[in-house]
């Protein structure tokens, strides 16, 4: 009885599977091997590179890049929030807009410590 709930998932499983493999084994049967001095050079570009490659990178490339994703899932949390608005109670909508609130703090922290600015003025 409840196994007739799942066909559908199971059924898009399955199709999934088999489009990956009529996909995938054509083009491992086409494609070349062959390896070229161009591409293993370093990075991959042709150019010598013109510093040592262990320098050391600046912290605030990642931040941005962490504070991006951290946000970015953040938001996606909105969408089911604002599909199903006019279902929510009033407990629900308080808790929407208290997540809403943190939100809005964090992007305060951020810019008030200057996590958001890409060069540091001088």
């Amino acid at each position: 009885m409840y196994f007739y709930e799942y066909l559908y998932i199971i059924f898009g499983i399955l199709l999934l599977g088999i489009i990956t493999i009529v996909v995938l084994i054509p083009s491992f049967m086409v494609s070349f091997d062959f390896i070229d001095i161009e591409t293993t050079s370093p990075y991959e570009c042709g150019f010598q590179p013109f510093e040592a490659t262990r320098q050391k990178f600046d912290v605030q490339f990642y931040l941005v890049a962490i504070l991006f994703i951290i946000f970015d899932l953040e938001v996606m949390f909105l969408i089911p929030f604002s599909i199903s608005l006019n279902l929510l109670t009033n407990f629900g909508l308080g808790l929407g807009f208290l997540f809403l609130i943190v939100l809005a703090i964090g992007i305060l922290y951020e810019w008030r410590y200057k996590a958001l600015n890409w060069v540091e003025s001088k």
